[in-house]
């Protein structure tokens, strides 16, 4: 009967806490005459409506199709009930708390218009506050220490909402309803400008109109954000930049810039639609666009690149101190790199920040509510056309945190009546995240930087207990690099320990797995790829199986079976010196130049031997007796070798700087290759070998016949490229494989993620490529945790 009344119970799990979801989901029963209640649980939120059928249809179909624009449902339940007598009204009801959820926690958001419409009106309560926030955008995930997502549970929980801001607070119908960060000047977070020994010198609006007028005056600032602390200066200003890169010893790594709009980065840098798009999208990550002629920027700002670095604001306070600045005359674009030394976690709270970056700051712009997740920006660049299928965004990721984390990636489901395990990946030693499994989700970390020193240890062991804590798991497997001395390889035993210990039994179950398989499973798990697939892993370092340092894989990978093998490899070469070499790329092009005959570099010729004359001179004795030389396939050697050799980067400040410098020299007009041919195997069972010796003769071939250094890269990128879409294609067919996985952090040169795709799919095969999180080491925990969560689903099988 149509007009029968009927009550349906629905559970609703995904991104639905704290994005003004229950206010939608109260607005859509009024709209449709229902009666019943909303509430968030640890189930989940859990919907009851009551009334005719055709209204509750409505209902069902409204609660689908015209969501909220932060809220994303990822299951959806829905049972029919016996009606309830004597029910009147639909109800917002209290959050209540249990073991176990499946709700995910909202990233941060950017500032939406609705609120920078309140701060840029003058008559408004809000007016440039730098804290306004409502249930469409703001803070979540640095703010939260638990789930369900409500006020006391997020840093807002010690500050008391005034009148107006708990009127809000309270009524479904206002876009503040249950905004747990809301607040005013009168009852929210308040800022103030300190000097470098923590003395005030204002508060509250002065706070930042000094420190506008002080950055345009060419001062260092250290600015409270989002996730951490940036250093900010003057982005126009060749003094200031070149004072923050003295301060912050980061000689040549390019810098992030803030600008206010779209309009201001046109005048900055090349911005095309999709660009454009990634620098507006409500995560506001870097993003890397070609630096226009003629761009305002001090020069050094990107010295290494063509690109530079944008992002446009995406809290209050940033939208504040931009407005100001440019009120001082300047263009508004103003540098805002991590707030650290290199090498350590970005800096969190005000004491830590007076602390460690009084040698660097002049000022301080510090505010009172707590950061509790420290969380850097993220980066990203607009994906090549023709990098293959998106996964998720148009973007390549260089680096995943604010704005993306913690949202998860979707693994294949666990066969039909099982239960998914939960899997901890712990990560690589540089670029590190870590990433545990729950049900078909991974939930990849934000970047946590390199594990050299005991702060990045504290900063991951930190992580790792916040996402067992918000996710409510507990881990069956760990799974860590092959590496036995990587510090996440020693967190693993200790944490496995740790985990038996508290459940009064053994150790938990620590497997190892390869780097570069990690890598591919990574991509294949961003893809839902269940099968084989030849992977082609492309970066600096990673510990091999035989001992040696691996980096340049044609592996075969099923994630299905788990069956792996290594089908071929890069020509090794030596790495003089160890570390040494990979800081020095001079001593891997003489090494390469060595296997090819040429024992002693002539100075002459060479201009390293000329300003390294001492290590030089020992280099040849080193080759020839196996003296702390490691050998490496790596890709990423060679093209810090190739770099050497074009005397582009002799000694380099930070990682893949060589390559960097290699891409851009790239003459692109440039006709022809380099050959890079499949040698057989040198034995039985062995792995064939792409010659990429034979590729780097070809350069100095070219090189010696007085050929540009600029045409000589293009062609070493184009041979390179030839050379690996061969042989994918080789062994895809030898083995009957349609895909070619690509992963590392070679990747994430532009050249090659454009180029290299194509190349495959014009072989036949069909490219796989990371969308969700980076290529480069950033992705092995999720490859990890991937390739676990299968191993004991087919133990169990």
């Amino acid at each position: 009967m149509p007009n029968q009344t009927i009550r349906r119970r629905y559970v609703v799990n995904g991104q639905v806490q704290g994005v003004g979801f229950r206010p939608f989901v109260y607005r859509t029963a009024l709209k449709h005459a229902l009666t019943g209640s909303v509430r968030n649980t640890s189930e989940g939120v859990v919907i009851e409506v009551q009334g005719p059928a055709p209204q509750a249809d409505g209902f069902g179909d409204d609660l689908v199709h015209t969501l909220p624009p932060l809220a994303r449902i990822v299951d959806l339940r829905v049972d029919e009930m016996p009606p309830a007598a004597d029910e009147a009204a639909f109800e917002i009801k209290k959050s209540s708390a249990g073991k176990g959820h499946n709700v995910l926690i909202s990233p941060d958001i950017a500032t939406c218009e609705d609120c920078l419409a309140e701060m840029r009106d003058p008559a408004d309560r809000r007016f440039r506050y730098p804290f306004t926030n409502c249930t469409n955008c703001g803070p979540r995930w640095t703010i939260t220490r638990s789930i369900p997502y409500d006020r006391p549970v997020t840093s807002m929980g010690c500050f008391p909402m005034c009148p107006e801001c708990g009127a809000e607070y309270e009524n479904p119908l206002d876009r503040r309803f249950h905004a747990q960060p809301n607040a005013c000047p009168v009852c929210g977070p308040q800022v103030w400008l300190a000097d470098a020994g923590g003395k005030p010198l204002a508060e509250g609006p002065a706070a930042l109109e000094r420190l506008a007028a002080l950055l345009a005056q060419g001062k260092l600032a250290a600015i409270k954000g989002l996730g951490g602390f940036h250093l900010a200066c003057d982005a126009t200003s060749d003094a200031a930049v070149a004072e923050l890169r003295a301060r912050k010893n980061r000689p040549h790594k390019p810098l992030a810039v803030m600008v206010p709009n779209l309009e201001t980065a046109r005048i900055i840098a090349e911005t095309d639609r999709a660009g454009a798009e990634l620098l507006q999208c409500r995560e506001r990550p870097i993003t890397l666009l070609r630096r226009r002629d003629g761009s305002p920027l001090a020069e050094d700002i990107s010295p290494d690149t063509p690109f530079v670095g944008l992002m446009l604001p995406y809290t209050p306070l940033h939208h504040v101190l931009l407005e100001l600045f440019a009120e001082q005359g300047r263009l508004p674009a103003l540098v805002m790199t991590s707030g650290n030394l290199s090498s350590e976690p970005i800096c969190l709270g005000n004491r830590e920040a007076l602390s460690r970056l009084s040698g660097m700051a002049d000022v301080f712009l510090l505010h009172n509510r707590d950061i509790l997740i420290r969380t850097d920006d993220s980066v990203v660049r607009p994906a090549p056309e023709n990098g293959g299928p998106a996964t998720g965004m148009d973007a390549l990721f260089m680096r995943r945190a604010r704005g993306y984390t913690p949202a998860p990636v979707f693994l294949p489901p666990a066969p039909q009546g099982r239960k998914a395990p939960c899997v901890l990946g712990t990560g690589p030693e540089l670029k590190a995240t870590l990433c545990l499994t729950k049900g078909d989700q991974a939930f990849p970390s934000q970047h946590i930087g390199d594990m050299e020193n005991l702060a990045t240890l504290g900063f991951y062991k930190e992580i790792q207990a916040h996402l067992r804590d918000v996710l409510q798991v507990e881990p069956d497997l760990i799974v860590r690099d092959l590496h036995p001395d990587y510090m996440t390889s020693q967190v693993a035993g200790e944490l496995a320990a740790s985990i038996g210990l508290a459940r009064g039994g053994e150790p938990l179950p620590v497997l190892p797995l390869q780097h570069h398989y990690a890598h591919i499973h990574a991509v294949l798990a961003e893809h839902r790829h269940e099968g084989p697939a030849i992977g082609l892993a492309l970066d600096g370092t990673g510990y091999g199986e035989d001992g040696t340092i691996w980096g340049g894989e044609c592996l075969f990978v099923d994630s299905a079976t788990l069956e792996h093998r290594r089908l071929a490899h890069f020509s090794t070469c030596a790495l003089p010196g160890g570390e040494a070499a990979v800081r020095e790329p001079w001593r891997i092009a003489q090494a390469m130049l060595w296997q090819l005959g040429e024992r002693a570099p002539d100075p002459e010729r060479w201009s390293w031997a000329k300003e390294h004359e001492q290590a030089c001179r020992f280099l040849p004795q080193m080759l020839e007796r196996g003296l702390n030389c490691p050998a490496t396939s790596s890709c990423g050697r060679l093209f810090d070798a190739v770099a050497a050799l074009l005397g582009l980067m002799h000694v380099i400040s930070y990682e893949g700087q060589a390559a960097i410098v290699l891409e851009a020299s790239q003459d692109m007009d440039a006709q022809g290759d380099y050959p890079c041919p499949l040698r057989p195997a040198p034995e039985e069972g062995a792995p064939a070998l792409l010659d990429t010796l034979a590729l780097f003769a070809a350069c100095k071939a070219d090189l010696d016949a007085g050929v540009a250094p600029g045409t000589i890269a293009r062609r070493f990128h184009r041979g390179l490229v030839t050379g690996l879409a061969d042989m994918a294609a080789h062994f895809a067919a030898a083995l009957g494989v349609e895909h070619a996985a690509l992963s590392g952090g070679v990747m994430q040169n532009l050249t090659l993620a454009a180029e290299l795709p194509a190349a495959l799919r014009a072989r036949g095969l069909t490219p796989l490529v990371h969308r969700l999180v980076p290529p480069g080491d950033a992705c092995i925990s999720l490859g990890q945790a991937a390739w676990g969560r299968r191993r004991l689903l087919l133990s169990k099988a």
